[in-house]
C-alpha cells in the first residue's frame, strides 16, 4: 500500500451525520427477493462502527444509492454508533439485525456465547496508517505520550496495540485518549493527542490541515493477512429470513463491484456519505481500490486469514485470555455463498 500525504487543498467541513439515515423503501419487482410478511420490503436495521461513515464501510450508501437494497427487496436503516463495540453490542442485545465492526469485537463475543455470526464483510484489508506530528520518527518516542483510540478492545485500540507490541511496548507506556471518529484530525492538529490510527481519507485531510502530520506505521504493509471490517447478525435472524441476510449480502457485493468499476459514480456518494470533499475521496479511491484491494468481489471470508486474525488477538491479549474461537461459529457463509451464486463469481483481487 501506497498512501503519500497530499499537499494542503481545501476542505468542505461537512457535519457529522450521526443516529439513523432511512436507505431504501421500495420492493423490487423481481422473484426471489426478501420482502415483510404484508408484501412490503423487509426492513433491516444495520449498525456501523463510527459516528461518521467512512470511506471502509461507504458500501451501504453505495448500495443504497445505486438502487441495490431496493433490488433485493430490502428497506435499510442506518445508525452510526461510537465504535464496533457498540455495535456488536447493539446486534446482540436486538436493536439491529445486521452490524458493521472491525472484526475484534465480533470474535470476542461469539468467544463469550453470543449467537451471532459474520456472514458478510467491508472492507476485510487494512488500510489505515499510524499517523503522527513531525517530532515523533519512531514508535519508541509515543512513550509517555496521549494516543487517541475509541475505546479498548475497539479498532484503533487494537491497531495501536499491535504497533506499540512490534516495538515492544506496551499501553502501559503511553496514555489513551478517548476519542470520537470525527475528532481525530482536529485532535491531532491541535496537539490533543499524539497518534490516531487513520483511513486514507483522513490522513489526506490531516496533511491539507497540517502538513508536519505524517504516517508512521503503515499496517496493510505490517499485517497483511490480518482481517479487517465484518457484517454480522444474530444467527437466529439469519435461519428465520434468509433471504434478507442473503439480499444484503447482494447488495453489498454489489456496491463493491460497483466501487472497484465505476470510480467517477461511486466516488461523489462516498463523498456525500463521509461528508469529505470529493477530490479527497478520489485520492482515497486509488489507495483503497488499487493499492490495497480493500474491498472483496465474490464470498471472501477467507478461511486462513481469519484464523491468523484470531491467532494474532490472542498474542496481543485482545482476546479473553483461554478463549477459543471455533470458525464454523464465527462464520456462517451461506448467504454470501448464495449471493455470489446469482451474482456469478467476477475475477477476485489481487
Amino acid at each position: 500500500m501506497s498512501a503519500p500525504l497530499s499537499a494542503p487543498r481545501p476542505v468542505r467541513r461537512g457535519l457529522a451525520i450521526a443516529g439513523a439515515l432511512t436507505l431504501g423503501a421500495a420492493l423490487a419487482a423481481c422473484s426471489g427477493t426478501a420482502g415483510s410478511d404484508d408484501g412490503g420490503p423487509a426492513e433491516v436495521r444495520v449498525a456501523l462502527p463510527t459516528s461518521v461513515t467512512s470511506f471502509a464501510n461507504a458500501d451501504v450508501a453505495v448500495a443504497q444509492e445505486l438502487g441495490y437494497f431496493e433490488d433485493a427487496g430490502l428497506q435499510v436503516e442506518v445508525s452510526n454508533l461510537r465504535s464496533g463495540t457498540s455495535v456488536t453490542n447493539g446486534v446482540v442485545g436486538g436493536e439491529f439485525e445486521v452490524g458493521g465492526a472491525s472484526i475484534e469485537p465480533v470474535i470476542n463475543a461469539v468467544a463469550g456465547g453470543a449467537e451471532i455470526s459474520v456472514f458478510a464483510s467491508y472492507a476485510d484489508r487494512l488500510e489505515v496508517e499510524l499517523v503522527v506530528p513531525e517530532d515523533v520518527q519512531s514508535v519508541e518516542d509515543l512513550a509517555g505520550k496521549d494516543l487517541g483510540i475509541q475505546e479498548i478492545g475497539a479498532f484503533r485500540e487494537a491497531m495501536t496495540r499491535m504497533v506499540l507490541e512490534d516495538a515492544g511496548m506496551t499501553q502501559d507506556d503511553v496514555s489513551y485518549v478517548s476519542v470520537s471518529a470525527d475528532a481525530y484530525v482536529s485532535g491531532l492538529v491541535q496537539g490533543q493527542i499524539t497518534s490516531a490510527v487513520l483511513h486514507p481519507e483522513q490522513s489526506i485531510q490531516a496533511a491539507q490541515e497540517d502538513p508536519g502530520l505524517h504516517p508512521l506505521v503503515n499496517l496493510y504493509e505490517v499485517e497483511p493477512d490480518y482481517f479487517y471490517g465484518a457484517y454480522f447478525a444474530d444467527n437466529a435472524w439469519i435461519e428465520e429470513d434468509p433471504e434478507a441476510a442473503r439480499g444484503f449480502a447482494e447488495a453489498i457485493t454489489r456496491a463493491h463491484r460497483a466501487m472497484y468499476e465505476e470510480r467517477d459514480r461511486v466516488v461523489p456518494i462516498i463523498a456525500e456519505a463521509t461528508s469529505m470533499e470529493e477530490s479527497v475521496i478520489d485520492e482515497a479511491w486509488e489507495v483503497y481500490m488499487e493499492d490495497v484491494q480493500a474491498f472483496p468481489q465474490n464470498v471472501g471470508l477467507e478461511e486462513d486469514r481469519l484464523r491468523y486474525t484470531i491467532e494474532r488477538m490472542s498474542q496481543m491479549e485482545t482476546l479473553a485470555p483461554g478463549a477459543e474461537v471455533d470458525l464454523g461459529t464465527l462464520v456462517n457463509r451461506e448467504p454470501i455463498e448464495a449471493a455470489v451464486q446469482e451474482l456469478g463469481e467476477v475475477q477476485e483481487r489481487e
